[in-house]
C-alpha cells in the first residue's frame, strides 16, 4: 500500500500529511478540555503531542496496517484547525476526525471527513469504511452521516459503529 505522503484539498481546507512539526500549533488547536468529553483523556502539551506525532509519522509497527494522518489547514487564514485520520488494514479503513473548538460549527469536520472517505476509498483497496461515535455526540454523528456512513446496531467500547460498504 502507498504511504500517505500526499496532500489533498476541499473547497476551504488543505489536508496536509501530519508532521511532528505540526505539534506546537496543533497543541493550541486541541487545547480545549471539552474536546475530550466523548473520547476521554486530556489535551496534550506541545512536547507530548510532538512525541505522539513522531510515533504516528513513523508508521504502524505492523506492516499490514497503514496509519494515515492529516492536519487540516484553513486556506483563507492559513491556520491549522483540526485533524483527520484513517487506519487501513485488511480491506477496512477506520476513520476519525477532530476540529478545534474555535472552528466548530462551520462545517469543517463534515467537509474534511467527506474528503477523507473519498480519498481513502479512491487510494486504498478498502471494502468498508468505519467510524465509532459516542451515542451522545450528535455533532460527530452528523459528520459521519455527511461522509456517507450509516449507523449500525453494533456498539464498540460504548460507541456506535458507523459503516460505509464500498461498491467497486
Amino acid at each position: 500500500m502507498p504511504h500517505p505522503t500526499e496532500s489533498f484539498a476541499t473547497a476551504r481546507l488543505d489536508l496536509l500529511p501530519l508532521r511532528a512539526e505540526h505539534a506546537e500549533e496543533m497543541a493550541g488547536v486541541l487545547s480545549d478540555p471539552a474536546l475530550h468529553t466523548f473520547i476521554g483523556g486530556e489535551p496534550h502539551t506541545p512536547r507530548a503531542l510532538r512525541a505522539r506525532y513522531e510515533r504516528l509519522v513513523a508508521g504502524s509497527p505492523d506492516p499490514a496496517v497503514l496509519w494515515c494522518n492529516w492536519v487540516l489547514r484553513e486556506r483563507e487564514r492559513g491556520c491549522l484547525v483540526g485533524t483527520v485520520q484513517a487506519t487501513v488494514s485488511g480491506g477496512t479503513a477506520e476513520v476519525a476526525w477532530v476540529v478545534g473548538t474555535p472552528w466548530q460549527g462551520r462545517g469543517y469536520a463534515s467537509e474534511a471527513a467527506g474528503a477523507l472517505v473519498r480519498h481513502v476509498v479512491g487510494t486504498y483497496p478498502v471494502r468498508t469504511v468505519v467510524a465509532h461515535v459516542h451515542p451522545d455526540h450528535h455533532a460527530s454523528a452528523a459528520v459521519a452521516a455527511a461522509a456517507g456512513l450509516t449507523a449500525t446496531d453494533e456498539l464498540h467500547d460504548g460507541e456506535i459503529r458507523w459503516e460505509l460498504t464500498v461498491r467497486r
